[in-house]
């Protein structure tokens, strides 16, 4: 069992600040995307699905999370475009057990201080929109082939420029009762933690922003999938629940520029390359879906390419290979979620003198601890306390600062080495397919910023900071 203690949560002050929520709102409306609930392609969005859509409306032996989806499904729709090509596509027979769906939602982002998704600091901006399609076709009762394209728009580190998610062949190698073993090849999600799998659907995240200590947007493609060969399992234990695992060879997906600023130094010329890399998970689940228990593990191997002779840093290796811990309980209206990730860096011995990247070694920490309240079927609340230190043996970033300021005359703020995140959130699920949502960030620190949004050229960042989104979405 993991405790975490956050001794310094009763530090903080939460001050109001005046945003303009009800103009952002009423531009939502008007200016809100058609979004559809991608696909579930593996076990981890079966069971998202399932818990859906199976249940009946609070009972005291299910769990609300499970009735939500159901109770909605059941409300008078009035007939309109959107509902028209959903029961189009839910009534056609498409051959092949073919299915579509998708999703697109758009978000309205205003900070204090510093950048998210664009100028969000002066007025506001309009800069997170995300929007997907997938497909998935059973041509064989053992064989699935799913892909999804798409389009995300967050600052400047994600254009908008629609790219494959995934392309995914699934084969069951062996099928009998509760279990079941197969293989998976292709582009895949990465498996880590309980969310990444699911995070490009806003209906499957808990908030807006997902927990930047475990879930890092800047290096978000890296993180979320990458050319892997998997197997994949699920097992009955007892009556005491199943568990289920994943584990294989991957080629992670390393040449965004947001990544290359994050892991290497900013501005970078050259390149990263990606290099065979190693991924897993285990999760146990009790049948009631109350308890949920997860490990997850990467060996991330990637490589620096200089551009010549006149980039600053020499080519040079990383390895990167964290660990994640993660915990859910469900009660009949509540849940409540941790995750701990011990992440270790470790730089080769041929990048030069530059950037302290020379023979680096050291272990990042990250942790949150999440509370969610099902107020009724359509409306539910979060809170959250989200921590990450960038090298646990310096947590104030002290250390580092006076160190590139001795060796290489450069001046770092060390709240860029750490960040503690307390967040409130509202989620209303105004139909089964349409939503919207609003939360509130009192952060302290910039360590999850992206510095391709956040340039030295535009000033310095504020270390205490407040960051305001609303988001409207849409499935089918």
């Amino acid at each position: 069992m993991i405790q975490l203690t956050c001794s310094r949560l009763s530090s903080y002050r939460i001050v109001t600040v005046t945003c303009p929520w009800g103009r952002a709102l009423l531009l939502l409306l008007l200016t809100g995307g058609l979004s559809v609930q991608a696909q579930g392609i593996d076990q981890t969005h079966k069971k998202i699905e399932s818990a859906q859509q199976s249940m009946p409306l609070l009972p005291t032996s299910e769990l609300p999370a499970q009735a939500v989806e159901s109770s909605m499904s059941t409300a008078k729709q009035k007939p309109n475009f959107f509902n028209k090509t959903v029961n189009w596509f839910r009534t056609k027979e498409l051959p092949g057990d073919l299915q579509i769906h998708g999703f697109a939602s758009q978000g309205y982002i205003t900070t204090s201080d510093n950048d998210v998704f664009g100028n969000s600091d002066n007025g506001g901006s309009f800069g997170l929109t995300e929007a997907g399609l997938n497909v998935s076709v059973r041509p064989l009762p053992k064989l699935q082939l799913s892909a999804q394209v798409l389009s995300r728009r967050a600052g400047k580190g994600n254009s908008g420029m629609p790219r494959l998610d995934y392309a995914i062949l699934d084969y069951q190698l062996y099928s009998y009762d509760a279990n079941q073993y197969g293989i998976r090849i292709g582009r895949l999600k990465n498996p880590f933690g309980f969310y990444n799998e699911t995070r490009d659907v806003a209906h499957t995240r808990p908030s807006i922003l997902l927990p930047q200590s475990i879930y890092f947007d800047r290096t978000r493609n890296l993180g979320l999938s990458g050319d892997s060969v998997q197997l994949y399992g699920e097992t009955a234990i007892g009556n005491l629940g199943t568990f289920s695992t994943q584990f294989g060879v991957w080629w992670p997906i390393v040449s965004d520029r947001d990544t290359e600023v994050s892991l290497i130094a900013p501005g970078p010329s050259g390149h990263l390359k990606r290099e065979a890399s190693y991924i897993g998970r285990g999760i146990f689940e009790t049948n009631d879906k109350r308890l949920r228990l997860g490990i997850s593990g990467i060996w991330l191997n990637t490589s620096y390419d200089p551009q010549g002779a006149i980039d600053p840093i020499r080519a040079g290796s990383l390895q990167f290979t964290p660990i994640y811990f993660s915990a859910q309980y469900n009660a009949e209206r509540w849940s409540i979620t941790s995750e701990y990730a011990l992440r270790h860096f470790k730089y080769g011995h041929t990048f030069g003198d530059t950037m302290l990247l020379n023979k680096a070694d050291f272990f990042g920490e990250s942790y949150y601890v999440q509370g969610e309240y099902r107020f009724t079927p359509k409306w539910e609340a979060f809170i959250r306390y989200d921590v990450l230190y960038t090298d646990r043996s310096d947590r104030s970033g002290k250390e580092f600062a006076a160190e590139m300021l001795a060796q290489h005359k450069l001046e770092i703020a060390p709240h860029s080495r750490f960040a503690k995140d307390i967040t409130v959130g509202l989620r209303w699920n105004v139909t089964p397919e349409f939503m919207l949502r609003a939360e509130y960030h009192r952060v302290n620190g910039t360590g999850w910023l992206s510095r391709l949004d956040n340039t030295p050229a535009e000033g310095p960042t504020s270390q205490h900071w407040d960051l305001y989104a609303i988001q409207a979405s849409y499935r089918f």
